[in-house]
C-alpha cells in the first residue's frame, strides 16, 4: 500500500506527477469535480488545526468526495483509551482514504502499518509533515519558476519545525540548493538532520545570526514561528520567541524576485506591513496547498489499486524490541502494544535511530 509519512517516500518522479496534476487541476478544476464521487476521506486530527484540516475538507469536497472524521481527540474514543492502531482499523470500514494530524511523533507510521487504505501524514508532533511539504513545493514552482538552483533560507524555529525538516528533505532531491539557516542556538536545526540529510546529499548550508546578513542572497525566505505547543520549559519559550521579526525594513535588501513563504499560522514573526509586498506569498501559499491535496488524494487512491507502489515503513535491517526511545513524544513511548523499531544511523555517530521518530535511543 502507498501512503505518504514521509517527503522520501515519494519518488522523484510520483513527486513531479502530483505537482504536475495539482498544475492541471488549476488549469481546468471543473475537470476533476466528480473525481472522487463515491469516495470518503477520513480526517483524523488529534491536535488542532484550521488551515491543513480545512485544506483537506475542501480538497476532497471539490473533488466530489464526502468527509469525515473528528477535530478533537476528546470527540473520539480517544478519549476512552483507544489506541491509534485500533481507531486505524475501525476507519478502515468506513472510508478510503486517512488524512492524520498527531501531536504523538510516529502516530502516522504506525497507523499505516495498521491500515488496508492510503494513510496521509497531516503532522506528526515535530517530526514531519509532507503535505505541507507538497504545498512549499508547488507555491515555489508556480512563484519562481523552478524547484533546483535555489538558495532558500529558513529562519526561526528549525528545531521543532516539522514543515522546515520536510521541505529540506524533499529540497536535497534536486540540483543546485543552498540552504541558509537562520535561527538563535536554542532553536538551531538539529545535527541529524545536517548530517543525514544536508551533508549525505552534498547539500550546502550554512548557520547565521541574523537575517540581514543573507537577505539580499535568498530566492525563498521561509518564515516559521516559534512553537508553544514543542516546548516542555516555557520560561525557554519566552526567551527565544521574538528573536526574528520580518517587516518591510527588512525587505529593502531583498531581491525583487524573492518570495516570503510560511506554513501558518503566524504570530509576531512577520508584521503585517510586509502582507501587501508582492514576494509576501503565504496567502497564496495556502490555496497551493488545497490543489496539492487534492492532486495527492487522487493519486493516492489511485496508487492503492498498484501493487508495485508500497512504502517502506520499517526498513528490512530495523532492530525490534531491543532499545527505548529517548524522545517523550514518540508513540512508542506514549501508546501500549507500540513495538520499538531502529534504524542504522547515517551520521558520524553511527548506531541507531527510531523509525518513528529518528530520535536516538536511551543510553
Amino acid at each position: 500500500m502507498k501512503h505518504l509519512i514521509d517527503p522520501t517516500d515519494l519518488s522523484e518522479r510520483e513527486l513531479e506527477e502530483i505537482i504536475d496534476l495539482a498544475l492541471d487541476i488549476i488549469a481546468d478544476r471543473n475537470k476533476y469535480s466528480e473525481a472522487c464521487k463515491g469516495k470518503k476521506l477520513a480526517t483524523l486530527f488529534y491536535e488542532p488545526s484550521t488551515r491543513t484540516r480545512l485544506s483537506f475538507t475542501a480538497a476532497m469536497m471539490e473533488l466530489g468526495g464526502n468527509v469525515l472524521g473528528f477535530s478533537d481527540a476528546k470527540n473520539s474514543s480517544v478519549s476512552k483509551g483507544e489506541t491509534c492502531a485500533d481507531t486505524t482499523k475501525v476507519i478502515n470500514c468506513f472510508a478510503d482514504i486517512i488524512a492524520m494530524r498527531h501531536f504523538e511523533e510516529g502516530a502516522a507510521t504506525v497507523s499505516a502499518m495498521n491500515s488496508r487504505i492510503p494513510v496521509i501524514n497531516a503532522g506528526d508532533g515535530s517530526h514531519s509533515h509532507p503535505t505541507q511539504t507538497l504545498t512549499d513545493l508547488l507555491t515555489i514552482k508556480r512563484e519562481i519558476g523552478r524547484i533546483d538552483n535555489l538558495t532558500i533560507g529558513f529562519c526561526g524555529d528549525l528545531k521543532f519545525g516539522r514543515t522546515v525538516h520536510s521541505l529540506i528533505k524533499a529540497l536535497s532531491r534536486y540540483k543546485g540548493i543552498k540552504v541558509v539557516l537562520i535561527a538563535p542556538e536554542q532553536l538551531r536545526l538539529p545535527d541529524y538532520m545536517k548530517e543525514e540529510v544536508c551533508d549525505r546529499n552534498g547539500v550546502p548550508y550554512v548557520e547565521v545570526d541574523t537575517m540581514d546578513e543573507v537577505m539580499g542572497e535568498l530566492d525563498v525566505l521561509y518564515m516559521t514561528r516559534v512553537q508553544k505547543e514543542r516546548f516542555f520549559d516555557e520560561d525557554e519559550y519566552d526567551r527565544v520567541k521574538d528573536f526574528f521579526v520580518l517587516d518591510a525594513e527588512k525587505l529593502k535588501n531583498a531581491r525583487p524576485e524573492m518570495r516570503i513563504l510560511h506554513p501558518l499560522p503566524r504570530v509576531n514573526e512577520i508584521s503585517t506591513d510586509v502582507d501587501a509586498d508582492p514576494r509576501a506569498a503565504y496567502f497564496r501559499q495556502v490555496e497551493n496547498g488545497k490543489f496539492v491535496r487534492m492532486a495527492l488524494i487522487l493519486k493516492l487512491l489511485e496508487w492503492a489499486n498498484d501493487p508495485t507502489k508500497n512504502t517502506e515503513l520499517a526498513p528490512a535491517d530495523a532492530v525490534r524490541g531491543k532499545y527505548i526511545c529517548r524522545n517523550k513524544r514518540c508513540i512508542s513511548n506514549m501508546e501500549v502494544g507500540v513495538e520499538s523499531l531502529f534504524r542504522p544511523a547515517h551520521d558520524h555517530t553511527g548506531g541507531y535511530r527510531c523509525v518513528y521518530c529518528e530520535s536516538k535511543p536511551k543510553d
